[in-house]
């Protein structure tokens, strides 16, 4: 039963309430006049001036003491407490390495921005950024490659320090071209250690697999094996395209093929699906279906605390009824009348 004009407050065992209906019944009953007591003596006109009345002027407010004291003892008998409740939530995160691809291709400035000219890169980081910020729960990685894998961002729930730190995927850190197997098979390592129960690989390129020892098949093989789905994302348009250099040079990429069978099949090894996109949209598509796809299990409970505060009303009600015992030996005390 909640206490009026206390939140977050309760009666535990309220019936004792019930109690509180005695008080007014003492009250009526004392207030009824009854005989004074007296002391008769043969000679009153003596004595006369010695006598009291045998109420006192304060014999209110000792009896208010009384009452109050009566009263604190049944809220103590209720069992006040406070109340605290909140709610538990406990997750099942995934673990997520997103391979990226960070050969000079991934320089072309074919995706938009705004209405902005942007090279892929910067157009994958974008949308990355709010894929992470989408998945507060998982644990999230990259690993960046080109003609070697390199990871700029282990597996982390520290998403602030990897969105702050994702300068660290960049072209030309890695000799060039496109070492597709090297990429996943680097993820799978990462995420193998990973104690959740689920553990996704994002490859994200523009290229074919021309660097590398391990080829994609094997270390999609590898990955599966280890219960790793992985989806692949083949970025940007296909066909002839100059590539401006961070020195400024410009080069031409020459005819842009995309190995469309290749990540298809690194696909179904690793369960997963194969994604194009042509454009920040089809982009942004992409995470978002592989979003959907891979959900978070979130389980909440709502959990309620007590705390007994019977003891304060206890406290309460023994220093009132102990002051009116004192008061009544006091300053309460009444004599007589004399007849």
């Amino acid at each position: 039963m909640p206490i009026p004009f206390f939140p977050n407050h309760r009666f535990d065992d309220p019936w004792w309430l019930l109690l509180l209906l005695v008080i007014p019944l003492l009250i009526v009953l004392r207030g009824r006049r009854g005989a004074a007591p007296a002391i008769a003596f043969p000679g009153v006109a003596l004595l006369r001036g010695l006598g009291s009345n045998t109420r006192s002027r304060m014999g209110g407010f000792g009896l208010n003491l009384l009452h109050f004291g009566l009263a604190a003892a049944i809220f103590a008998m209720a069992r006040p407490q406070k109340v605290i409740s909140y709610e538990e939530v406990k997750t099942d995160g995934l673990a997520i390495m997103v391979a990226c691809d960070v050969s000079l291709s991934m320089l072309i400035d074919d995706f938009y921005i705004g209405g902005t000219r942007v090279n892929r890169l910067a157009a994958a980081k974008r949308v990355l950024r709010d894929f992470i910020k989408g998945r507060p729960n998982d644990r999230i990685g990259i690993v960046a490659f080109a003609g070697a894998p390199y990871t700029p961002h282990p597996p982390t729930l520290d998403h602030d320090w990897l969105l702050d730190n994702m300068d660290r995927v960049q072209t030309g850190i890695m000799e060039n071209g496109t070492a597709i197997g090297s990429g996943i098979a680097t993820a799978a390592l990462r995420l193998i250690p990973q104690k959740v129960p689920s553990k996704v690989i994002l490859l994200l390129t523009d290229g074919a697999n021309n660097s590398g020892k391990l080829s994609p098949q094997e270390a999609a093989k590898l990955a599966a094996t280890n219960g790793i789905r992985i989806y692949t994302i083949s970025i940007g348009t296909p066909g002839h395209h100059l590539i401006k250099l961070p020195n400024g040079q410009i080069i031409d990429s020459g005819r842009e093929e995309f190995d469309v069978d290749t990540l298809q099949e690194v696909a179904r090894i690793g369960q997963g699906n194969f994604y194009r996109a042509e454009d920040l949209a089809g982009l942004e598509h992409v995470f978002k279906t592989i979003d959907g796809l891979e959900k978070t299990e979130v389980r909440r409970r709502k959990v309620v605390e007590t705390q007994d505060v019977h003891f304060w009303w206890l406290i309460a009600a023994v220093t009132l009824c102990s002051s009116y015992v004192l008061w009544r030996q006091t300053f309460g005390r009444a004599a007589p009348a004399i007849a």
